[in-house]
């Protein structure tokens, strides 16, 4: 009884002096947009992990710095246009299924814990839907993170990628 007493005093202790704090939550981002393209030809434009570079427009360049491309393990580093660079790995790839999923190892962006999968599906003939989607934490997980470290920024960034990139995708594959 006197141990559970003490973890309860310990446990008060910590709670009032401030030191217990919620972690930093997951935050979610999905971006899907139509386009009147057949899956096969938009799968062509997003399967290669080092062709990033090729349809968002913030990468300037997206080298395979370990691994083969398309193959689990691979690790791509994109260089952005401002000279930021991201680093990240390849964690699934199923060209039946047109899907892959990885996962940022290092990066300017003010996230932690980044997944993503982006999946292409058929929507009838001649159209697709692409899906980009992301699970992540913000980068600074501390109790009071300042305006461009919190939640709303680390959310705001990966909204601006996708919406970067899907757009763009379409406006190339549609021929606009």
């Amino acid at each position: 009884m006197r141990i559970i007493n003490a973890i309860a005093l310990a446990s008060a202790l910590s709670i009032a002096s401030g030191h217990v704090h919620a972690a930093a939550p997951w935050l979610h981002v999905t971006q899907t947009v139509d386009i009147q393209a057949p899956a096969g030809k938009v799968w062509d434009t997003v399967k290669n992990f080092d062709q990033l570079n090729t349809w968002l427009p913030p990468v300037a360049k997206d080298e395979i710095v370990e691994g083969q491309n398309n193959t689990v393990g691979a690790v791509r580093l994109l260089t952005l246009k401002d000279g930021g660079t991201v680093k990240e790995k390849l964690l699934a790839y199923t060209p039946a299924a047109r899907t892959f999923r990885y996962e940022i190892v290092e990066s300017v962006l003010p996230v932690s814990h980044y997944t993503s999968v982006v999946s292409v599906k058929s929507a009838g003939k001649a159209k697709s839907t692409i899906t980009w989607s992301g699970r992540f934490k913000r980068k600074n997980e501390g109790p009071s993170p300042g305006d461009k470290e919190n939640d709303k920024a680390a959310t705001d960034t990966i909204t601006g990628v996708y919406q970067a990139g899907l757009p763009n995708l379409k406006k190339m594959l549609e021929g606009q």
